[in-house]
């Protein structure tokens, strides 16, 4: 019974949400409480919801203060002075030139805003490939490269959503996972560089003076000269980034007690002025209250689904069709499966729908949650992210390109999908998933 009542409410939340009946926030509590209901646990519901929150609470935490932080640094212009001066530097080049595309996405995609890494590193680059006469479709390959990486640090939505819908710890899924990020941040600057190439053997070298974005001469000129409180700032600002990284990777302290303290030292040295932290608070307000909302109501629905019992009673239910040579390998599987799963799930049906059943399952097979989590990320959120037709800010990178969709998806795919094969291979090698 436990089963049947299972699958019925992963299949209802499934259906809600692809089809767009319901929005995902009200999908979650909807369900959550239909299903309660119908199981009989009408009683004991509160409790469950209340247990699933807290689970997720922690995640909540760390996602407002790792928003609110790199908001906040790239407000004061922390990567401009970067940003100008490799801009600067490409100038004719169209290796150079699809190699600071690479570059610049990465380091605006620490924000963990895909849409926002899309928007700004289009706008900084378009002109270039537009005054070269380079194709498009490379810049959108290159900066879909760069953000699928940078999408699975600990303040993207997909490793938040991980987290939440596996109930395991941040740092438990992001930790073993950076030198697999590094493989896959070479593997975009090996693609950077081939593409690069190809183009600069159509094009040839152009005399071409880069024209700057506005404002990032001025700061990258502050900072070189090393004059005013700007100037002062920009250091202060680089080292504790610097320093928050460090000890994140030490695992010195919580990540979200790392993030709290982190912001609340960069609000108060660059806005000293209570009105103007309040304003800055207020500014990135938007960047995360749907996404914690969204968390918390995926709280209330995987509190229901496990302390009912339903999760654990549909995997045992699997557990006898999967053969036991098969069992042992899904990580794999499911590192491998997850590219496809991207164009036919969205994030939230994927990983609330479809990846706590598979976890659940591979316990069964003494494989932890956590490396389940870590292989869905290394198909669905690196590539799946810059590809899917169910992603909206996939069409926010193809509009501000100006490329069609279909003739974006068959120049990335390959590249993307490399992607994945390389941090596969990377995550067995460094022990981060069994094979």
């Amino acid at each position: 019974m436990l089963t049947i009542l299972g699958f019925c409410m992963i299949v209802t939340f499934l259906v809600l949400v692809i089809t767009k009946r319901l929005s995902v926030v009200v999908a979650f509590i909807f369900t959550a409480i239909a299903f309660g209901l119908i199981g009989g646990f009408a009683s004991e519901m509160g409790d469950m919801m209340v247990a699933g929150i807290l689970k997720v609470a922690p995640t909540a935490v760390m996602i407002v203060f790792a928003i609110l932080y790199f908001g906040l640094m790239i407000d004061v212009g922390l990567f401009q002075p970067m940003i100008g001066k490799i801009l600067s530097y490409v100038k004719g080049d169209p290796l150079k030139v699809v190699m600071a595309t690479a570059i610049i996405t990465v380091l605006v995609g620490l924000d963990g805003d895909g849409s926002s890494t899309f928007m700004i590193s289009v706008s900084a680059m378009l002109p270039l490939y537009l005054k070269l006469g380079m194709n498009r479709l490379v810049l959108a390959c290159v900066v879909g490269l760069g953000a699928g990486v940078m999408n699975m640090i600990p303040w993207g939505g997909p490793l938040v959503r991980a987290a939440a819908s596996l109930q395991v710890e941040v740092s438990d899924l992001f930790i073993p996972l950076i030198p697999v990020m590094i493989c896959g941040l070479l593997w975009t600057l090996f693609s950077a560089y081939i593409l690069g190439k190809k183009e600069r053997e159509r094009l040839g070298v152009s005399m071409l003076e880069t024209n700057l974005p506005p404002g990032m001469s001025e700061q990258a000129a502050a900072v070189e000269t090393g004059s005013g409180k700007q100037a002062k700032l920009f250091w202060f600002n680089w080292l504790l980034t610097i320093l928050l990284m460090v000890m994140l990777v030490m695992e010195v302290l919580p990540i979200q007690v790392l993030f709290a303290s982190a912001f609340a030292v960069a609000l108060f040295v660059n806005f000293p002025n209570p009105k103007e932290q309040q304003e800055r608070l207020l500014s990135h307000a938007n960047s995360f209250v749907l996404i914690c909302t969204l968390i918390f109501a995926a709280g209330i629905f995987t509190g229901v689904f496990t302390e009912t019992k339903m999760m654990d009673s549909m995997a045992a239910t699997i557990v006898t069709v999967i053969p036991d040579w098969l069992g042992a390998h899904l990580p794999l599987v499911v590192a491998l499966t997850s590219l496809p799963m991207g164009f036919i799930f969205s994030p939230d049906a994927y990983y609330f729908g479809i990846l706590p059943i598979i976890s659940e399952t591979a316990s069964n097979f003494g494989i932890a949650p956590a490396e389940i989590g870590r292989a869905a990320l290394l198909g669905h959120s690196t590539t799946g992210f810059p590809l899917s037709p169910l992603v909206p800010a996939t069409f926010i990178l193809i509009g501000l390109v100006g490329v069609d969709f279909s003739d974006h998806q068959k120049f990335l795919f390959k590249w993307a999908f490399g992607t994945t094969i390389v941090m596969t291979i990377a995550a067995i090698a460094f022990g981060v998933i069994p094979l």
